[in-house]
């Protein structure tokens, strides 16, 4: 037998990624085109903002490590976090991750680079760690009266850097590469950054999630697995132990960033307002687009999906934690044995 794919053009694979590269390229050109030219229409950075000399913008950590340093608390600095933290807890709170923030372009470069020289995972710190960081910025700031967020913080170390030139903020924005690289996958945005652990928590009311609506087309590949930046809040939707389990990711930890919608062939998921209904599901005797194969020299020998699973072989999880392997393997309820065609592990239900 044979497998025909049907196949995808750049724009149907990147097209998320196409739109958040705009949106981070477009914010952060806002904020240095009133420094390099002379043009105005957002004051300020990521931290604190005034958008056209009207609308007040301002990180809701920001506010409360001033308001526990002891600062007086302004109104527009009020007005301002209450906007974004509105307008973040309506479209997802860690949209501030994928779609604003510019370092994401930076520990995304590291991604990349990670999986083209096959670095493995040497280090995965604990889920909790950037909310034991979150707390110890706020003790900080309580203790010394300062803003611990801005200290150190890479996202406005990268933009004072390309407003003054090379210096300490290159370090720092260096120094978080190599870690992502080197060190853990996706380390500093997912486990350390206490700026996405404060907007992850507005990201548990959002009203816009990412949902797999068709995941009964779902082929166990793994795809959306080894690209998401936070695997872990996929399995609950898309291999739920109970079948009548809404699709909605519920987990305030998704960035919303599509990543998942890109690498999908089959169209499981759909970015959308998470209305809890599974459709599009897979008719009996119709296999996924991806999965189609056809029959040769046996008239009575029916499509089937064969040997396509989630690979176990070393080179397609080793940007996967252990621990999210497990949780995987959990979820599909699975043994594995050596496949006699190939040299991996393929699954074979209990």
């Amino acid at each position: 037998m044979t497998t025909t794919t049907e196949p995808r053009s750049f724009l149907a694979r990147n097209q998320w990624l196409l739109a958040r590269r705009t949106s981070q390229i477009a914010i952060l050109a806002l904020f240095l085109i009133g420094p390099w030219f002379g043009v105005w229409r957002l004051k300020g950075n990521l931290a604190s903002s005034i958008f056209l000399d009207v609308l007040p913008l301002t990180d809701p950590l920001v506010l409360l490590q001033s308001y526990v340093g002891g600062h007086t608390i302004e109104a527009t600095a009020l007005v301002g976090a209450i906007t974004v933290f509105a307008v973040y807890a309506l479209i997802g709170g860690r949209v501030y991750c994928s779609w604003v923030c510019p370092i994401n372009i930076v520990t995304d470069a590291a991604h990349w680079l990670r999986t083209k020289l096959h670095i493995g995972v040497s280090w995965q710190p604990r889920k909790a760690t950037r909310l034991w960081i979150l707390a110890a910025s706020l003790a900080v700031s309580a203790a010394t009266g300062a803003i611990a967020r801005d200290l150190v913080n890479p996202v406005t170390m990268l933009q004072r850097g390309l407003v003054f030139g090379l210096g300490l903020a290159w370090i720092i924005v260096l120094a978080v590469f190599l870690f992502d690289l080197m060190v853990s996958r996706r380390g500093w945005c997912s486990y350390l950054c206490p700026v996405g652990a404060c907007y992850g928590i507005a990201g548990k009311v959002s009203l816009i999630r990412v949902s797999a609506v068709r995941r009964s087309a779902y082929i166990d590949c793994g795809d959306c697995f080894r690209v998401c930046p936070e695997p872990h809040v996929i399995s609950p939707a898309l291999k739920p132990r109970d079948p009548n389990t809404s699709p909605v990711i519920p987990s305030g930890d998704c960035t919303n960033c599509g990543r998942c919608l890109d690498v999908c062939a089959d169209d499981v998921f759909e970015m959308g307002g998470g209305s809890g209904s599974v459709r599009g599901e897979v008719k009996k005797g119709v296999l996924p687009r991806r999965t189609r194969r056809k029959a040769k020299g046996n008239q009575g020998e029916a499509d089937t999906p064969g040997c396509i699973c989630l690979s176990f072989a070393p080179f397609a999880v080793r940007d996967l934690d252990l621990s999210t392997v497990r949780h995987i393997v959990a979820r599909q309820r699975v043994t594995f044995r050596r496949s006699p065609r190939a040299p991996r592990l393929a699954p074979v239900s209990r």
